[in-house]
């Protein structure tokens, strides 16, 4: 089984993952704990690393290089914006693909809790972070991240608690067809 989950910062992406990963007894690669690696090699912040890696796109190209041959052994939660395109330009078929989005300031509220920022500093952080991904996908892949047509599920995780989010996920996967 490979299932893929995407999502801007602050959707829940990493939460789902690990849950999944758990309950169906699936290695988790989260490509957002890659890049956060790379960054603190380099000394940077995230931010920082960020704009390094607008102008070295071997950085981005490595990281989702990894998460294509960790899909050809299966059995795998792969966490990243781009993990379900990565698969796709490389005629993988994930068993189901999945995008979950919230509103920008659910989103933001949701990161400056997690990194003990105020609001502020981190709503100025995500917009600059999703300016410098989105950016980079397109120079990078020719990827619009914002087009979703390539995903099997769509949700939106500000409508349910984890607990439900995770439910209707894990319901998807339990009535997959080809498993």
């Amino acid at each position: 089984m490979i299932i893929t989950i995407g999502g801007l910062p602050g959707t829940g992406t990493t939460t789902m993952s690990k849950l999944i990963a758990e309950k169906y007894n699936l290695k988790h690669v989260c490509a957002g704990f890659i890049f956060r690696d790379m960054a603190k090699e380099k000394n940077m912040t995230l931010q920082e690393f960020s704009k390094y890696a607008e102008e070295h796109p071997e950085i981005d190209k490595e990281i989702d290089k990894k998460q294509v041959e960790l899909a050809k052994k299966g059995n795998i939660v792969l966490e990243g914006r781009l993990a379900a395109w990565m698969l796709k330009n490389n005629n993988i078929n994930p068993t189901l693909s999945i995008w979950l989005r919230a509103p920008p300031m659910v989103r933001c509220e949701r990161i400056s809790e997690r990194e003990n920022e105020d609001i502020n500093t981190a709503l100025t952080k995500m917009i600059n972070r999703e300016n410098s991904e989105k950016k980079r996908y397109k120079e990078i892949y020719n990827i619009d991240i914002d087009d979703l047509s390539i995903y099997d599920i769509v949700i939106d995780s500000s409508t349910w608690n984890i607990n439900g989010v995770f439910n209707i996920i894990c319901e998807a996967i339990d009535n997959l067809e080809n498993k």
